[in-house]
């Protein structure tokens, strides 16, 4: 008798779900990835629903809700291995912009009854309040990395995921440098590898989508921008994005903030 094989599950908290659907296209791969494992949960996907343990658990989106911060630590319990997918998980996404504002305030001008929203201050990754096996980044997150999460799983070992930044990616495709060719400002010698730097391969700087690089020397890319004539104030909008709240961006776009 064949053994059973390893219980899937895909979680979703505040997102877009645009990293969850990644997971529906990987086209072909899709049928190994079935075959591999048994996708016992993913309400994106399908009606079927079979009860924890699991063995392997996607997390997609940020805590922002009371409700948000007891779920996920029964996900935690449920799950042996938990990965968070994308820049929501992983570093509390677009939607951590809220962390420098007044909350309140938008509550009032948005809803026309704030009293019946139950909301935290802040958005915040997932590591925040659980445990973490693995964070795979991005917005969206590279179906190929996420085949290569899955496959390492699978065979227990650890996944390859380049921490190198985009600029190699540029270098790999012969794309030339935006910033110095042509004056750009570019995020990629910040921004951890995973895109296969498509928006320099069009003639555009990189956004950061899949957060900060190994080790990234933010320092150096700001006096780049200044030549540039990028102002502080500039620099701080790029850093908070989709992975605003990531701790090297938070802590270079508050110490640029305070320069502004």
């Amino acid at each position: 008798m064949s053994p059973a094989r390893p219980r899937l599950a895909v979680w979703k908290f505040a997102s877009c779900d645009g990293c969850q659907l990644t997971l529906l296209d990987i086209e072909d791969h899709l049928l190994d990835v079935a075959g591999a494992l048994d996708i016992a949960y993913f309400p994106e996907a399908t009606k079927g629903e079979v009860e924890g343990r699991y063995q392997l658990s996607l997390v997609e989106g940020s805590i922002t809700t009371p409700h948000d911060a007891e779920r996920i630590r029964e996900v935690r319990e449920m799950s042996e291995t938990l990965v968070t997918i994308g820049a929501c998980a992983t570093a509390g996404g677009i939607q951590a912009l809220r962390n420098w504002a007044d909350v309140d305030e938008y509550l009032s001008i948005v809803y026309a009854e704030p009293r019946y929203i139950d909301t935290l201050s802040t958005s915040t990754p997932i590591e925040h309040h659980v445990r973490v096996d693995f964070e795979l980044r991005g917005c969206p997150i590279s179906k190929h990395q996420l085949i290569e999460v899955i496959d390492a799983f699978c065979h227990q070992r650890k996944p390859g995921i380049p921490r190198h930044s985009v600029c190699v990616e540029c270098k790999l495709r012969g794309t030339a440098c935006v910033m110095v060719a042509q004056g750009i400002p570019c995020m990629g010698p910040i921004t951890q590898a995973g895109c296969g730097a498509i928006c320099p391969a069009y003639d555009r700087g990189c956004y950061g989508c899949f957060g900060p690089s190994q080790d990234p020397n933010i320092d150096s890319l700001a006096a780049w921008w200044k030549r540039l004539e990028v102002s502080d104030v500039d620099l701080v909008r790029a850093l908070r994005t989709f992975n605003a709240y990531s701790p090297e961006f938070r802590e270079a776009s508050e110490a640029y903030e305070r320069r502004a």
